[in-house]
């Protein structure tokens, strides 16, 4: 029993590690993160599409988030690399071998999800979400969660994709989680879609998200906040 305990006292320095490294690393970026499949392949549409937004994320001065993996991680990745912009991974630790993709400028490693939960929250300007599985959308539907119960302030969620791919969840949060009162349908209006990288820009412009504020009142990236 105590040594179950002492076992639990250091995970908590190990968590306290993970955000101060988290913190100390992230703290003066103006980011994007965008989720997307971990399957998708080389060559393939999807792949293409998260390249092409994560070039142009890079292109218009944000630094691309994500989780640092293969698929449309790498994509956008390599993207935005290739565009000469900051490309950030937020990789995570499995038990099996996941090696964090090649195209990072920046890479940190969490052992716990929920702490790399809170820096893709913490530092991102917006979540682009492309046609993904599971992960995409826990990762979607968290903050979605965050923003209608007010935890966060409102920062743009967007799904990308003009092939049908999200049509029908949005169908089926409209006709019925909103008919039966499970969602209000201003609720519904926390995710934004988009067809193109342009359109997640003209977003981003319209909706800016206001940095993170230390204890001086100035923002991380080092603006006076009112």
């Amino acid at each position: 029993m105590l040594d179950f305990a002492a076992k639990d006292s250091w995970r908590i320095f190990r968590i306290m590690g993970e955000f101060v490294e988290g913190f100390e690393t992230l703290s003066m970026i103006k980011g994007v993160t965008i989720f997307g499949s971990a399957r998708s392949q080389p060559g393939s549409k999807d792949y293409e599409a998260a390249e092409a937004m994560g070039r142009a994320l890079a292109q218009a001065g944000y630094a691309v988030i994500t989780g640092g993996g293969p698929g449309d991680m790498e994509a956008a990745n390599k993207g935005a690399l290739e565009a000469g912009g900051e490309s950030v991974g937020l990789a995570i630790e499995l038990p099996y071998e996941l090696r964090p993709n090649p195209y990072l400028t920046r890479t940190l490693s969490f052992r716990y999800f929920f702490v790399r939960k809170v820096m893709f929250v913490k530092y991102s300007r917006a979540f682009v979400i492309m046609p993904g599985g599971f992960g995409t959308l826990d990762e979607m539907f968290e903050a979605v969660t965050l923003v209608q119960t007010r935890k966060v302030k409102p920062f743009p969620v967007i799904l990308v994709g003009d092939d049908g791919y999200w049509d029908g969840l949005i169908d089926w949060i409209g006709t019925t989680m909103v008919k039966r009162g499970k969602v209000r349908p201003d609720e519904v209006k926390i995710i934004q879609r988009a067809r193109t990288p342009q359109e997640v820009i003209k977003i981003l412009k319209q909706q800016p998200r206001v940095p993170p504020r230390d204890k001086t009142g100035r923002s991380r990236a080092g603006r006076q906040v009112p």
